[in-house]
């Protein structure tokens, strides 16, 4: 089986999902790794183009992108244009009775599916999915030139560059401190950046405390902001709705902390507090600061 992965950058940065689905893909048969050029951002019309050029060109059975913002639209694009069967935001995959198995959230998280996808196939992993072996060898994309007839359309996709100071980006991080409206509002968000630096994680939000501007949107986590699959999700006054649940809980371990003892965010946690959260902040960070200096 030929697997065609198209790599992705932030900041000029390889972006971590590339890496994990190249180590996994070894498995499923031959890879190739791409890169698109010649654009300074993302086109939609002009990649798409690129990747489906590429992989009618290889002989592709199976393109595989990460279930990013650009990931995703790129991948419903090359499926849609190649006329092959697609699965996004898969969560797992693999290769049976020469179709792709593939595991994926339905209806805001409250199903996980197991889908059969024959190929020829598009597949959008979520970054966090495939774990990343230590001392894997670096990832070298072969470049593809962009179609330079797209470029006359003036439109592009893109995701925000903008992170809060030097925090990791939430869509690459791997571990995530989070907050809803129990931080009471936006004064009392530094106690939860102060826990966030001490473990060198990022930040995100409920979508009420998106939609009240304490925060900004990109920070949103949930069915109508970002997915992530950190290794450590830790939320910090957030009831669990449904919708916040959906972007989360394929987190590997997920902490959470709410002075209500029935709060739903405790249903699908590996560990709980039920405390106030600000006596237990700043607690906890000491704790972990100290713990990291060797205290």
């Amino acid at each position: 089986m030929k697997i065609l992965i198209v790599a992705e950058r932030r900041d000029g940065e390889l972006r971590r999902v590339t890496a994990e689905i190249a180590a996994k893909a070894k498995a499923f048969g031959d890879t190739e790794v791409v890169e698109v050029t010649g654009t300074d951002r993302y086109h939609p019309v002009a990649h798409a183009n690129a990747v489906v050029a590429r992989a009618k060109s290889s002989g592709a059975d199976v393109v595989l992108t990460g279930a990013t913002l650009n990931g995703r639209d790129l991948a419903a694009r090359v499926a849609a244009k190649l006329g092959w069967a697609y699965a996004a935001d898969c969560t797992d995959a693999s290769v049976k009775d020469g179709a792709f198995q593939v595991k994926r959230p339905m209806y805001a998280g409250k199903v996980r599916a197991t889908l059969r996808v024959p190929t020829p196939a598009v597949l959008s992993i979520r970054p966090g999915a495939w774990t990343l072996p230590a001392g894997t060898e670096a990832v070298k994309p072969a470049a593809i030139a962009a179609d330079a007839s797209a470029e006359k359309l003036k439109f592009a996709r893109f995701e925000p560059t903008a992170t809060s100071g030097k925090r990791v980006s939430l869509s690459e991080a791997r571990v995530i401190v989070s907050g809803g409206r129990g931080l009471k509002g936006p004064e009392n968000w530094k106690m939860l950046e102060d826990l966030a630096d001490a473990l060198g994680a990022a930040t995100g939000a409920s979508r009420a405390v998106t939609d009240a501007g304490w925060r900004p949107n990109e920070e949103q986590v949930g069915q109508t902001g970002k997915t992530v699959t950190p290794d450590l999700y830790i939320a910090l006054g957030i009831s669990g709705a449904i919708q916040h649940l959906a972007g989360m809980t394929s987190s590997k371990v997920i902490v959470a902390v709410n002075k209500d003892p029935d709060a739903d965010i405790f249903k699908i946690a590996d560990y709980g507090v039920v405390g106030d959260l600000f006596e237990f902040l700043p607690a906890f960070t000491e704790a972990v600061k100290k713990t990291k200096a060797g205290a």
